[in-house]
């Protein structure tokens, strides 16, 4: 039985949705490329040969997974700080093509998560990867977003990752090359912003951004992102209150997961491609674009959510919902950004409360 978000709330399980919901195709693609990872390039390669280790690299984070969220605070940086109690949260998902055009491929996260009897299905996260980009949108702070170009020189070998929240909101983006050195494919890029992780987003305003170094490496039983953030607070004069490492493992399963992540996904793929194409529209309109929602934007994406289950569910047609959809991110969204202070939550009394 799949039980969408609305359903999942009405529960009283959003907490073990938000849990799961932490970061920030074919399965077929992912699988044959765990089975060859260390038949990469040890001696000079092509660019072509090179550009296909890339695509291989990238299509191999396809497949069925049990994943692990683990983040740990390191180091605090900000006077009388004290650390935070580590956070594991552990899920399954799968991890969709979207789309392959070659230089430009979309991957799509959706978790299935079994509770009791019950199978719960959302949308997670989205990765776009385009090679040599000319623009790459990245966070600024605020919930905004700014398209920058990428020089000629910059982007040229590598790939820009765009990661979308749960309703196709964007969330960050980077530029960085994919190696293939010692048998292991690893992308890093170098250290960009990127909104508050919900874990904290829900609970804490003592900081204001994530400053992370993002890596995606490809192992012999799925892939691994490694997370270096710094915790950044924006107000008055810039500072990091705490430095943060996070390791989120994807482990392949072997029987795979149940097809109810791929039901939910055949029965909403074209809502969701015309939302997507909504999304495009307002980040090609303007050269910024933000949220006129402070703070986590659950009243954005937990309405759209619930449309794109109520398609599953047969309670509306993929066109009523789009017209709804629209006018939620018409609602919710704005080219006039202001200043960055202005769009920063007011602190709590509560800063910097535990996990």
């Amino acid at each position: 039985m799949h039980v969408g978000i609305g359903r999942l709330r009405a529960a009283g399980l959003a907490a073990s949705l938000a849990s799961a919901l932490l970061a920030a195709g074919c399965a077929s693609t992912g699988a044959a490329f765990a089975a060859d990872a260390a038949v990469t390039a040890v001696a000079p390669v092509s660019e072509k040969e090179k550009f296909e280790l890339d695509r291989k690299a990238i299509l191999a984070m396809t497949g069925d997974f049990d994943v692990t969220f683990d983040f740990r605070e390191t180091v605090a940086l900000a006077p009388g700080y004290e650390l935070k109690k580590p956070k594991v949260t552990g899920a399954n998902e799968i991890v969709r093509v979207v789309e392959d055009r070659g230089d430009f491929i979309s991957l799509q996260q959706i978790l299935v998560m079994k509770m009791g009897e019950e199978m719960y299905v959302t949308k997670h996260w989205r990765q776009d990867w385009q090679y040599e980009p000319a623009s790459v949108l990245v966070f600024i702070g605020g919930n905004a977003w700014e398209t920058r170009k990428v020089p000629a020189a910059e982007r040229a070998g590598k790939w820009a990752q765009t990661v979308y929240q749960v309703e196709d909101s964007p969330r960050y983006g980077a530029v960085g090359a994919w190696t293939h050195d010692n048998g292991v494919s690893q992308w890093t890029p170098p250290a960009e912003m990127r909104p508050l992780p919900r874990r904290d987003m829900t609970t804490r305003s003592d900081y204001d951004a994530v400053l992370a170094v993002n890596r995606h490496t490809i192992t012999p039983f799925g892939w691994v992102q490694e997370e270096d953030n710094a915790k950044l607070a924006l107000r008055g004069e810039r500072h990091v209150v705490a430095r943060e490492i996070g390791v989120n493992t994807y482990k392949r399963t072997a029987a795979g997961l149940p097809k109810d992540g791929d039901a939910y996904w055949n029965a909403t793929k074209d809502f969701w491609a015309q939302v997507r194409g909504e999304w495009s529209r307002l980040e090609t309109s303007a050269p910024r674009f933000g949220l006129t929602i402070q703070g986590e934007p659950e009243p954005l994406y937990i309405p759209i959510l619930q449309l794109s289950d109520d398609i599953q569910a047969g309670k509306t047609t993929t066109a009523a919902a789009l017209v709804e959809a629209r006018k939620m991110i018409a609602q919710f969204t704005t080219t006039d950004i202001g200043a960055l202070q202005d769009r920063l939550p007011k602190p709590a009394k509560t800063a910097g409360s535990a996990y």
